[in-house]
């Protein structure tokens, strides 16, 4: 059975989520990974459920051990961020996105799910193209903050699929960004722009971004071998959007 394992009262006042689960360039978890580290966002809550993997993590400079999925809160942004280190397991995504769902409506959340969008022909110097889906009050938002709708039919899959697939069933207000990103190494590019030309005018919060470019190299070898992991891995574990000409 999954849960969300609170671990602290909170007191949010119409928050946003921003989910952060490995996928194509590992936009979504770079862009989440960085604002938590921006803030110094409190872990607060854990995720338990069949589709996460039973291990503990630790980082450098620390003893203490986190678990793989979790909840960070920045009570004075009102913002709260999904942070993953491993991906969710076919076996337990629909569990998982019914899991996260159901808290996010019972805590009035508003969710922004992130996800690549693999670009083959990108030259150096190319602005990655953005653009957003929604539901419920998801899409007046996009509307207000003029963010590109999609330039073709397409299917967001993976874990983030199935939470936007939840969330949509559910009549929940959510939004879901893409972004074109490499579909091989880990993008920290794509990130920044995400979180410029999206998640920043969303949530209304000023993130500092010019540091995803100084640290770039840095951050592709941090994560180049989770980037290699989600290549790996089949398309219902891999966090992407997809034109459907591409299942016709």
């Amino acid at each position: 059975m999954a849960s969300v394992n609170l671990r602290t009262d909170l007191d949010l006042d119409d928050p946003t989520l921003v989910e952060g689960l490995p996928g194509v360039g590992l936009v979504g978890k770079i862009a989440t990974d960085h604002i938590v580290e921006t803030y110094d966002m409190d872990l607060v809550a854990s995720i338990d459920c069949d589709g996460i993997p039973s291990v503990a993590v630790y980082d450098d400079d620390s003893r203490d051990v986190v678990p793989p999925v979790r909840i960070h809160a920045d009570e004075s942004r009102d913002l709260l961020a999904l942070q993953s280190d491993v991906p969710v397991a076919r076996s337990g995504s629909s569990d998982f996105a019914d899991c996260v769902t159901t808290w996010l409506d019972s805590h009035d959340v508003t969710p922004l799910y992130l996800s690549g969008l693999p670009d083959e022909n990108h030259e150096p110097g190319d602005l990655p193209a953005v653009f957003g889906i929604g539901s419920g009050d998801g899409t007046d938002r996009l509307a207000d903050h003029d963010i590109d709708t999609p330039p073709e039919r397409g299917v967001v899959g993976g874990p983030t699929g199935a939470l936007v697939n939840s969330a949509a069933e559910a009549d929940l207000d959510a939004i879901a960004l893409v972004v074109e990103s490499d579909p091989q190494f880990p993008d920290p590019a794509a990130a920044r722009r995400l979180i410029d030309s999206a998640i920043a005018p969303v949530t209304g919060i000023d993130v500092p971004t010019d540091d995803l470019v100084e640290r770039a190299e840095e951050i592709r070898d941090q994560k180049e071998k989770l980037a290699q992991r989600m290549q790996e891995a089949s398309e219902e574990e891999s966090t992407q959007a997809k034109p459907m000409r591409m299942f016709q």
